[in-house]
């Protein structure tokens, strides 16, 4: 015990499972695309680490590996957008006349690919990407059948026989988890597009979008 207060384990799975809840929090308040993912891996791994205090250890590391298929996919899958979002601002700028000056021109204007305030409608636009997204997005908030349901079913189980507290502030982050990720699928593929480059986004070439597929199947198989 740390101080005969608190033992070990509980420090670890307390640790944990705070830290999967605070990082979701966090995760709700970016706009950047790839930063929502990086709070959202942090909350995961407080997931495995709660689980790991617990005594789960074979659900923590069934999430480690479900959460690398997911998460890869995401990752991957943002930087499409990215890449989408790049190629319609390239085009706007061309359309507007600035040529080869478009590095000048992002500059001045202010646009970031990355943030998900400058998408929407991405949906109609680049179909195969939001497909895979949407497999990754539903995966890590938890959803049936998919991989990320499987094992962050299990980690919630565990807790919920074994320490109510813990399972309480996890079920939090749980369904924090599926908020924001809600939030970012709205603000990416939904609605009207909000800014040019949204609206001539395209979708990535094959030598992107096919890693991003077989991805999605090791998600729903995983």
């Amino acid at each position: 015990t740390l101080f005969g207060l608190i033992s070990t384990p509980d420090l670890v799975a307390w640790t944990g499972a705070l830290t999967a809840l605070f990082a979701g929090l966090i995760a709700f308040s970016q706009n950047d695309i790839k930063k929502v993912l990086a709070y959202s891996t942090v909350s995961q791994l407080g997931f495995m680490v709660a689980a790991a205090g617990s005594g789960a250890y074979v659900a923590a590391m069934f999430h480690l590996v479900t959460h690398a298929f997911f998460k890869a996919l995401l990752f991957l899958g943002s930087g499409s957008v990215i890449h989408g979002m790049e190629h319609g601002h390239h085009e706007v700028a061309h359309a507007h006349g600035h040529g080869d000056d478009h590095g000048a021109h992002e500059e001045d204007d202010g646009f970031d690919p990355q943030d998900m305030r400058y998408m929407g409608g991405l949906r109609g636009r680049m179909r195969t990407t939001y497909i895979v997204y949407m497999i990754g997005a539903l995966a890590l908030a938890g959803i049936f059948p998919l991989a990320g349901f499987w094992s962050k079913d299990e980690i919630l189980l565990h807790a919920q026989t074994h320490a109510t507290p813990i399972f309480i502030v996890l079920a939090l982050a749980a369904l924090g988890t599926a908020f924001y990720v809600g939030r970012q699928l709205i603000m990416t593929f939904f609605g009207k597009p909000r800014h040019a480059a949204a609206e001539h986004a395209h979708e990535s070439p094959p030598l992107m979008t096919r890693p991003l597929v077989v991805l999605a199947i090791l998600t729903i198989l995983g």
